[in-house]
């Protein structure tokens, strides 16, 4: 009796520092966890912040507009209030003056093909309009470059807006079908801004110069 009293206490004593051992044991293995887990958590938390912090700012829109000054014959970009191009144009001759109003970028053509009644011109230096036409959302009026660039800066077209063929080509990388084209036909408080103060002189195309455009530039829309 006495033996079989002492092992059954002997085994319910094995069986209290076994289940005070798994305790132990499972209370470790949950602090792990839960160090481990934090940690991972915070982990994600520093890369979130870090994508956030390299993560690219959204597109600002960019406001466009084209601004001609037929006094000046100067034309402007402005994108979002700034000036980021100026140019020397000419304009349409007292007989065939430029329209005057606000329009938009009807279409963009590289190396256009000139078309007049009796005539084809192919792209090259001998076009017109040069390598690059702009066209607007007035029929047969457009922007473009010129075979003749020593006429630049005067009243001798027959109403579109002409450019050096290097300028026109700086242009029309930057303008966008839809883009607000404004030709000013007097002086205001933008154009005034924008050109400066004094007028350039007037100078007109002598009777000998050849025409170099019609408005019946249909083709180009």
């Amino acid at each position: 009796m006495w033996r079989m009293q002492i092992n059954k206490e002997a085994r319910r004593t094995e069986t209290r520092w076994t289940v005070r051992g798994d305790s132990k044991y499972a209370l470790a293995l949950a602090l792990v966890l839960v160090i481990v887990v934090l940690g991972a958590s915070a982990d994600a938390q520093q890369r979130a912040a870090l994508r956030c912090d390299n993560a690219k700012p959204a597109p600002v829109a960019t406001e466009r507009r084209i601004v001609v000054s037929i006094p000046d014959r100067q034309i402007a970009v402005v994108e979002n209030g700034q000036v980021v191009l100026q140019f020397r144009v000419s304009v349409g001759a007292p007989a065939n003056p430029s329209p005057a109003g606000e329009f938009r970028v009807l279409n963009r053509v590289a190396n256009p093909v000139y078309y007049h009644p009796g005539e084809v011109i192919p792209p090259g230096p001998g076009n017109p309009v040069g390598p690059r036409w702009i066209g607007l959302n007035i029929k047969g009026y457009g922007i473009h470059g010129t075979n003749e660039p020593r006429l630049i800066g005067r009243n001798v077209s027959h109403g579109c807006i002409r450019l050096r063929n290097r300028d026109v080509k700086i242009l029309f990388a930057h303008v966008r079908v839809g883009d607000v084209v404004e030709l000013h036909a007097t002086r205001d408080a933008e154009t005034t801004d924008l050109f400066g103060t004094s007028l350039p002189h007037v100078l007109l195309a002598s009777a000998t110069e050849p025409k170099t455009e019609s408005p019946a530039q249909t083709n180009f829309r």
